[in-house]
């Protein structure tokens, strides 16, 4: 089995870089417009674009600090769904995730 451990510390790493970032979207939601309407169009674009990446980076956050959660009850690893050892693999691509991959197939059809 894959060590826990190894994997608390690469989300925690994960969830630093993802608070970072959220904040560094937040200061730059906040800048001042340009006078320009040209560039306030270009710039209302981009705010779009940051904001999604602002989503996803929240969405994966709070996916990573459910995962602490279940590390620290000692549910890690295991699928909240059918109870079964989430695969090694998985957890290494994704050591966030509370789903074994035939359980996550499932939910996705």
């Amino acid at each position: 089995m894959v060590n826990h451990e190894q994997l608390k510390a690469l989300l925690l790493s994960r969830r630093e870089e993802l608070t970072d970032r959220l904040g560094k979207i937040k200061q730059g939601m906040t800048r001042k417009s340009s006078a320009d309407w040209s560039e306030q169009a270009q710039e209302r674009e981009n705010d779009e674009v940051i904001d999604a990446l602002g989503n996803e980076a929240t969405i994966e956050l709070n996916q990573i600090n459910k995962a602490l959660d279940r590390i620290t009850e000692g549910e890690y690893g295991y699928c909240s769904v059918c109870g079964d050892e989430i695969a090694d693999g998985r957890l290494m691509a994704m050591p966030y995730t509370d789903l074994c991959i035939r359980c996550a197939e499932a939910r996705d059809q």
